[in-house]
């Protein structure tokens, strides 16, 4: 038959014989009045007295009308705002649930309830409501035939625009048609004009209000409503067999909840209280749905805000409704903590996980991180995490992600299973839309070893997660044609069938970071929180070694800083750390991670009072020196006070000696001075090497003393200033052809300030529009490494700060510190993969080197960093104007370094010299014979320090080392007298069987130690 209508035409007839139906829906409504607004009564529809902040609507009791069924019953609120709805019942039962754009409708358990509800007039992105009102309260009677045969209309139309072209696409919209010419609608005046759509209202009944009353369906029309939509789905399931499903999506539901974003930690309380009762109420109600949800913090935040709801989430638990998944403490930055941090949030959230449901996880939940570290696999591995889920990656801009589903190979050969959701919504939150199963099936880039795909389902953040009515529609697309099949299954099921298939298919294995071609700006936004944040990892880190430290050496047990680390560990996320966030958090999170940095000393304090006390003997005045690294350390202090053998500063006292502190190690010294510094107007000089500034403040010459070369290539310590103005997401995005518009800030002036010492220093001063960079250029008597410590007063916006440091090195490759390990990368632009990576991740040094002679440039704050040709660049500071319009305003005090090394990285002190600049060595006035004395004994192959720590679990205390740059060897510990080696654990602290008797490639290792 000649079809009369184009396909456009019929869908949006369709669709508008769809709203016409829907108008059906509500049958009577009663308003619920008596409310008032902070105890001060308030009229439905009267606007807030006072916008800003929490506060409480109240309704006293209302009934449910004697004539209306219960079942058939819905509350439906709009209060104005995001809200937490209590229910109260006349029986003393409280029922919880969250009021959201997308949860406005809530089903009554019993009658009779009054309402208490606690809201913001805010959106779920945080945006002011413009005018916030009560303007819904009441109650409504609905058609449930309606709802039903209008969503079955909706699917069918979505289904057909989806698949347009299609042999399915003509025969669905023919069924579409055929159900509503089987509807037997009312059309007598009086009752069809007290029913308006936006296809039929009159702008003179709108003005003027509408005079004729809603009256309910009739019975005739009811029943055919019931027959059309039987008959719709009979027709829909005889079209399923002319076209079957086409794949396979495992539904599970999810909030994805930023712990800060948009809006401050204390709302995304809130928000979880929030969501978390929707999602209770919505699996009391559906025995057929499951949900998913990460981040142990927020489950521990229950216990103290609402230990009801944590009971209820626990019994769904433990009938495997609700799965908690994810492993980790929150769902962090993967980039930028260290490996220790990273270890942190696996061991403390699968401890917190176990202890509160009595399980861990093997599945990671990672949709929203901005690219991977390659120590990620090991790490996870380690703390007996096997797969990963994640969405992010295939939001590269330039390069498609070429799997879906893959085993990824990190750095030490670890490897997990990855199942990565190419997002059909272009974002982390899925819909159970026929568009939506459709794109993630289409999407799905390894259909021949992955039959199915894992969809999470559900509204993030202030959205609420799902709704009742994604769960009807997951039911009703079951008798749809060509539509993937769906079931709703927990994420442990789904991968245990993944990692089953996995073992019989040829998956494919990709190797290395998995680098997000995106977002490469948050690795410098908001640049004193990264500071403060690598600043408390190294604090935790040491205070930890020292305390066990002095319970080695015969003292107390050390207590758990693990309340600290959860404070780091919720400044790692996602949105945090990355510098993504408005300015609200900000005003947290520096005081937090101040406040974790002064606690952690108050630690260290006591314990190096302690090991003085302990290891001072009689004799002259000396220093105690601490030396909590796995690498022999320079003698090099700074001080406010008077140092043994040091001499006065810019900043204190300085003290460069010949001396070195052996590795893990605390030794009592009477230091020999290094010869002095050489200081002239623009240059200095050591024994290592000679640095020449010009007039404009770049190094005009490093030349390698023992060597006998040149280390620049041009002028070093370029300081430029680019343009930074991205198309969309000022924070997140640094666009690939910033260096477009930009100028050198040159330097004002150039003064000696510190001469005739073990240290010298020639300060910088440079002014870029209202801002102004003081550098002091630092040579210390026993090192290579030149400090550029940099304070900066920042007053410009959209500016990128770069430092520039072309090098006489020539290499295709540069090497860069991740979380335990290094990640080498190219130095060209060969393929667009490599051309992609103009800006990336780095710890604590990034190095290119040829055989025989390389150059370091080492920070201790910093992350984003370039290599590019023979230059290496630092990214120093961004100043964007969102989400916060003063992103990095103001003060701003790190440093970075250049060392020149003769030799490969990994042998030349570059990792130990990168910690000495993000941890000095501790020290302590002390008296007595020069003499070392080991907390513990390391010798074989070179390694990393990871920590010395109190056992999470049972006694003793842990130690882990990792291997530092891919090598092997032999390795030995030796505690002190009175303590032993007690075996090998895993990351989650649990007895394993020592994996090899040498350490392998980047491997990490930990180690229990008892009391003998």
């Amino acid at each position: 038959m000649h079809r009369l209508l184009p396909h456009p035409q019929q869908l949006a007839r369709a669709r508008r014989r769809r709203g016409e139906v829907a108008v059906w829906r509500i049958r009577s409504r009663s308003p619920i009045g008596n409310w008032t607004f902070d105890d001060t009564p308030i009229a439905r529809g009267a606007a807030w007295p006072d916008p800003e902040g929490v506060h409480t609507f109240r309704a006293g009791r209302f009934e449910v009308p004697a004539d209306w069924p219960l079942a058939d019953t819905r509350l439906a609120l709009d209060v104005g705002g995001e809200a937490l709805l209590t229910i109260a019942y006349d029986d003393g039962t409280r029922l919880p649930l969250g009021v959201s754009p997308n949860h406005f409708e809530f089903p009554l358990d019993q009658r009779a309830a009054a309402l208490e509800i606690e809201a913001v007039a805010r959106g779920p992105f945080w945006a002011p409501t413009p005018d916030p009102r009560l303007r819904r309260a009441e109650l409504i009677w609905i058609e449930p035939a309606i709802d039903a045969l209008v969503q079955r209309f909706s699917l069918a139309i979505d289904l057909a625009a989806e698949i347009e072209g299609h042999e399915a696409c003509e025969p669905l919209l023919a069924l579409v048609e055929g159900a509503m010419a089987r509807m037997r609608l009312p059309t007598a005046t009086e009752t069809v004009a007290g029913r308006e759509s936006r296809h039929t209202q009159s702008y003179e009944r709108a003005r003027a209000g509408n005079p004729f009353p809603a009256l309910p369906l009739p019975d005739d029309a009811r029943a055919s409503v019931l027959e059309a939509d039987a008959w719709l789905t009979a027709e829909l399931k005889a079209l399923q067999k002319r076209f079957p499903p086409q794949g396979a999506v495992s539904l599970v539901g999810h909030a994805h909840i930023d712990t800060a974003w948009l809006w401050p930690i204390e709302e995304t309380r809130r928000k979880v209280r929030r969501t978390f009762a929707t999602v209770a109420d919505l699996l009391r109600r559906h025995p057929q749905f499951r949900f998913a949800q990460s981040f142990a913090e927020y489950y521990r935040e229950l216990e103290d805000e609402d230990p009801a709801l944590l009971a209820e989430i626990k019994t769904l638990v433990a009938a495997a409704r609700w799965e908690p998944v994810g492993g980790l403490w929150v769902e962090p930055d993967i980039n930028m903590p260290s490996g220790e941090g990273l270890v942190r949030q696996a061991l403390y959230g699968q401890r917190a996980f176990e202890r509160l449901f009595g399980q861990r996880h093997r599945n990671a939940w990672l949709p929203d991180t901005f690219g991977f570290s390659p120590a990620l696999p090991q790490i996870l591995a380690g703390a007996g995490i096997a797969t990963l889920f994640t969405v992010k990656i295939g939001w590269s801009e330039r390069n498609t992600f070429p799997h879906s589903r893959f085993w990824w190979e990190g750095i030490d050969g670890s490897k997990l299973l990855v199942q990565q959701m190419i997002q059909p919504e272009d974002n982390y939150n899925g819909m159970v839309t026929p568009a939506s199963l459709l794109r993630v099936w289409r999407n799905n880039a390894d259909k021949a070893v992955a039959s199915e795909v894992l969809l999470p389902i559900g509204f993030g953040d202030g959205g609420g997660g799902p709704t009742p009515e994604m769960v009807a529609a997951q039911a009703a697309l079951a008798d749809f044609p060509v539509i993937p099949q769906t079931r709703f299954a927990p994420v442990r099921d789904y991968f245990d069938r993944a990692e089953a298939e996995a073992a019989e298919t040829d998956v494919a294995t990709w190797v290395g970071e998995l680098y997000l071609e995106y977002h490469r700006g948050v690795l410098t936004s908001q640049g004193r929180t990264k500071r403060l944040h690598r600043q408390a990892e190294r604090d935790l880190v040491a205070a930890e070694t020292l305390a066990s430290a002095v319970h080695l050496l015969g003292g107390p047990a050390p207590a758990s800083l693990e309340p600290l680390w959860r404070t780091v560990m919720i400044n790692q996320f996602h949105d945090i750390l990355p510098g993504s966030s408005i300015a609200e958090v900000y005003a947290r999170t520096e005081p937090e991670l101040a406040g974790v940095i002064a606690e952690a000393a108050k630690v260290s304090a006591a314990a190096l009072d302690a090991l003085a006390a302990k290891l001072s003997g009689a004799g002259e005045p000396a220093l105690l020196v601490v030396n909590p690294d796995a690498s022999p350390r320079p003698l090099r202090l700074t001080s406010d006070q008077q140092i043994l053998g040091g001499q006065a500063a810019a900043d204190g006292y300085v003290l460069a000696a010949a001396e070195t502190v052996a590795p893990l190690s605390a030794a009592i010294v009477r230091p020999t001075p290094a010869p002095p510094v050489q200081v002239t107007a623009r240059s200095l000089e050591n024994l290592f090497l000679r640095l020449e500034l010009a007039d404009d403040g770049t190094i005009a010459s490093l030349f390698d003393k023992r060597v006998g070369r040149e280390a620049m290539d041009g002028r070093g310590n370029q300081i430029w200033a680019w343009r930074d103005v991205p198309r969309v997401y000022d924070a997140w995005e640094l666009e690939g052809d910033y260096r477009r518009a930009g100028e050198e800030v040159l330097a004002s002036s150039i003064e000696v300030v510190e001469a005739g010492g073990q240290r010298g220093a020639l300060k910088i001063t440079r002014r870029f529009g209202a801002s102004t960079i003081v550098q002091s250029v630092r040579l210390w008597a026993n090192s290579a490494r030149v400090d550029f410590a940099t304070k900066l007063d920042w007053h410009d916006r959209r500016i990128l700060l770069k430092a520039h440091f072309p090098l006489a090195i020539r290499s295709d490759h540069a090497t860069f510190e991740c979380a335990y390990g290094v990640q080498r990368r190219p130095t060209h632009r060969n393929t667009s993969w490599d051309a992609t990576k103009f800006e990336v991740a780095a710890h604590r040094f990034a190095d290119l080197s040829e055989p025989g002679y390389g150059v370091a440039l080492l920070n201790n704050g910093r992350y984003g960093h370039e290599a590019l040709g023979n230059e290496l660049s630092l990214s120093l500071l961004r100043s964007p104007v969102a989400p916060d319009r003063l992103a990095d305003e103001g003060a701003h005090d790190f440093t970075y370094a250049l060392l020149p090394h003769a030799g490969a990285w990994w042998d030349t002190g570059v990792l130990a010299e990168a910690e000495d600049l993000n941890r000095p060595l501790f020290h302590r006035p002390a008296t007595g014979a020069p003499s070392s004395t080991p907390i513990v004994g390391l010798s074989g192959a070179r390694m990393g320090f990871g920590a010395l720590k109190p056992a999470a679990g049972g006694e003793g205390l842990i130690l882990r080392l990792y291997e530092p740059a891919g090598a092997r060897g032999p390795v030995e510990i030796t505690p002190p007298a009175g303590w032993r080696v007690a075996g090998e654990t895993n990351l989650l602290e649990d007895a394993v069987e020592p994996p090899s008797p040498q350490i392998r490639p980047f491997e990490i290792r930990s180690w229990r130690l008892l009391r003998a």
